[in-house]
């Protein structure tokens, strides 16, 4: 396994990372996520990805109970989670960055997890409603109160990030420092074209999720929707349009030829692919089985093979290179 910095920053996380969405409590119980987490760990992974709005609540309660179980060092691992939906319907308790609600969703955090700080607390999405000075400062006091180390944006636009990170600095405050994008062989344009500012200039970290666009990538869904799939489970119908699009699924079974050259998976090749982007941290995987974390590792031997001939080939079937036709 490999390190890389968090942007800027001092800290180092894993080229490849775990998160919990979709899988913990809903697919994967405290023992099942017991033994995910350690084949990652044991592998080099030392980031754990979560958030408060995951499985209402229960994601963070079934990896803060995992971490009891498997008694790592504190400070051998890094976790994250992520406020703005809540999880309750009443006013100032959901789709809101506002002071009230971020400090109470910390504490609700910290409960849930049994921890006394987390690591990496990230703003879900951006809230149009709170002036964003007012969010930058209330983190601001989350870390200087030790409950956070590190804060940051998931899903902001450039420039509602520049303007946070203009306020921290001309205030003295943290300012955000990383962001959690949604960044993939098939979903390229914000990442590699809107934020390329916040990389060059202000050395942005970036901890990316969806690496197989839900499971596309990997081929599972060529041929349709298998019964013990992501696109089964109740309340995730709005993936099926993702799921099932005839030009999305082309290009999966074109790049597969290129997998096979590599002697790779599908899954490997898009994770590896990924990571050969400089500018990405730490490529967030999911799991919810002990062969597919060794399996999505397996995509760290992959990256050396992605010369420039083959990353042609691979942008010959893709056709989606930002600021090009």
């Amino acid at each position: 396994m490999n390190y890389r910095h968090l942007g800027r920053c001092g800290l180092q996380v894993s080229e490849l990372s775990l998160g919990s969405w979709v899988t913990f409590s809903t697919q994967v119980d405290v023992d099942a996520a017991v033994e995910c987490m350690a084949a990652a760990y044991d592998a080099g992974v030392n980031f754990f990805d979560n958030a408060e709005v995951y499985a209402g609540g229960k994601s963070e309660e079934v990896m803060g109970a995992a971490l009891k179980k498997l008694g790592w060092r504190r400070s051998s691992y890094v976790i994250s989670t992520k406020f703005y939906w809540g999880l309750n319907d009443g006013v100032n308790e959901k789709n809101t960055l506002n002071r009230k609600r971020l400090f109470e969703a910390m504490d609700g955090s910290l409960k849930r997890f049994d921890m006394e700080y987390i690591d990496l607390v990230f703003c879900h999405r951006a809230d149009p409603t709170t002036p964003i000075e007012e969010t930058v400062w209330a983190m601001h006091n989350l870390i200087e109160r030790g409950k956070a180390l590190y804060w940051g944006t998931s899903e902001w636009s450039a420039a509602e990030i520049v303007a946070a990170i203009e306020i921290a600095n001309r205030h003295h405050l943290h300012k955000p420092v990383m962001e959690q994008p949604q960044y993939n062989m098939l979903v390229r344009e914000r990442f590699e074209k809107e934020y390329a500012r916040l990389f060059k200039d202000y050395g942005y970290g970036a901890t990316t999720w969806s690496p197989l666009a839900s499971g596309v990538l990997t081929g599972k869904y060529n041929d349709g929707i298998p019964s013990d799939s992501r696109g089964a489970l109740p309340d995730y119908e709005w993936l099926l349009p993702r799921l099932t699009d005839a030009e999305r699924l082309a290009k999966v079974k074109a790049l597969q030829g290129i997998a096979n050259n590599l002697n790779c998976t599908m899954a490997q090749l898009a994770i590896a692919w990924c990571l050969k982007n400089p500018n990405v941290s730490t490529v967030i995987t999911g799991a919810s089985r002990v062969s597919q974390i060794h399996e999505n590792m397996k995509s760290l031997e992959i990256v050396e093979k992605l010369t420039s001939e083959v990353l042609e080939k691979i942008e010959a079937v893709l056709q989606n290179k930002p600021g090009e036709e």
